[in-house]
């Protein structure tokens, strides 16, 4: 009898996941079910292109889903989870992938207020933006500052609210985060550093130092968390997101998770990390999906994220270690460089900003770096010394 894959998750993760059971040969029944009624899209155009109608973020048309005999469920909320009959939302399986995904954090009071997460969502802000007027954004992460950038573009005036002294501060460092200051700066973005937010009142936020900042309209991007609950009720071990091993399976052997949620026990790191990136909702989908059939091999792909605004891009691998020296490569003021953090001679993260084709290299380096290989620090920031010769 033919086994039935469930995929709970119509997101990126979820999708590729099912490309891959079909790439890879697999002919049994796959079901991908998804709370949100479209079909399944990427998110990072949401907060870039699809603001300046520049992106179509769909991955398919419902054609291709006919054709690769995937059956799509949309606008389901999946709410029961039995893994000792292995019944999910009234289907049986053999194997079940969990791609929940997460939702934006919130703050209190503040329902009536702009979240971006989902399509509708964006084309709720995009018509915010050609509306113009004056948008207060709470929050200074990568997708606040998007957002940021996507509303100078459309001549819509910005405050930005953080309680950090730069923006990306924890991500990035106060160096770094200063470039990102300057840029929107010069875009004409009023930052609030140092401020929390005490109340929420239609669409003027009050500030713990007792000011308030006015505007037409309010969007909260203070960070995301993990879409668990359904892992949490079926007993599946969660902690601060699903636990799963290196190959993206949870404490049933049934059971993985990928994307978002998925708390992995990285063997490169040697301890657990959880990625809520493009980049790893790309790559862990299909991780996860040769796991089902199984095969496939142990997770040791690095964090990778890459950004765009007004005419800076830029990709970002590896993490932020407490105590890392910071490292630049180029001319970080005139935003054209590498920037490296580098641990006792190690690299254990990379950026390159309007600098490109070097991403692999940077990755490569990281990966030696947990591995124990230690760089020259002044050809590191030599130009003219070619990436690979570090290595």
């Amino acid at each position: 009898m033919p086994e039935t894959f469930v995929i709970v998750g119509a997101s990126l993760a979820g999708t590729r996941a099912a490309e891959t059971l079909r790439g890879e040969g697999f002919e049994g029944r796959v079901v991908l079910i998804g709370e949100d009624e479209r079909l399944p899209y990427e998110r990072p155009p949401l907060s870039k292109g699809l603001l300046l109608d520049q992106a179509d973020p769909f991955l398919h048309d419902e054609s291709w889903y006919a054709d690769q005999r995937i059956e799509v469920r949309l606008g389901e909320r999946v709410e029961d989870l039995d893994v000792a009959a292995r019944t999910v939302h009234g289907v049986g399986y053999d194997r079940l992938l969990l791609a929940t995904g997460s939702r934006p954090r919130r703050l209190p009071g503040s329902d009536h207020c702009l979240y971006l997460r989902t399509y509708d969502d964006a084309l709720r802000l995009k018509d915010v933006l050609a509306a113009g007027g004056r948008l207060t954004v709470v929050g200074s992460g990568w997708i606040g500052l998007e957002v940021a950038a996507a509303a100078r573009q459309r001549d819509v005036a910005v405050t930005v609210i953080t309680p950090e002294t730069v923006p990306l501060q924890n991500v990035l460092g106060t160096k770094v985060g200063a470039v990102f200051a300057d840029l929107h700066r010069a875009h004409g973005v009023g930052f609030r550093f140092g401020s929390g937010v005490a109340a929420i009142d239609g669409t003027a936020v009050r500030l713990t130092d007792g000011s308030t900042v006015d505007g037409d309209h309010v969007l909260v991007a203070i960070g995301a968390q993990p879409n668990v609950e359904l892992a949490e009720r079926a007993g599946l071990a969660v902690d601060g997101g699903v636990l799963v091993d290196a190959h993206h399976r949870t404490s049933d052997p049934a059971v993985f998770a990928a994307g978002d949620i998925a708390s992995v026990d990285h063997p490169l790191y040697r301890t657990r990390i959880r990625v809520e990136h493009w980049g790893n909702a790309l790559d862990s989908g299909p991780a996860a999906a040769r796991s089902m059939l199984g095969g496939g091999s142990p997770w040791t792909k690095v964090p990778y994220f890459f950004t765009d605004q007004y005419d800076l891009g830029m990709e970002y691998a590896g993490t932020l270690e407490p105590g890392a020296e910071l490292i630049v490569r180029g001319d970080l003021a005139k935003r054209e460089c590498i920037v490296f953090w580098v641990l006792d001679g190690r690299v254990t993260a990379g950026m390159n900003i309007n600098v490109w084709d070097v991403t692999d290299q940077i990755q490569e380096l990281i990966t030696a770096g947990f591995g124990g290989h230690r760089v020259d620090v002044a050809r590191l920031a030599d130009p003219a010394v070619p990436l690979p010769e570090l290595l």
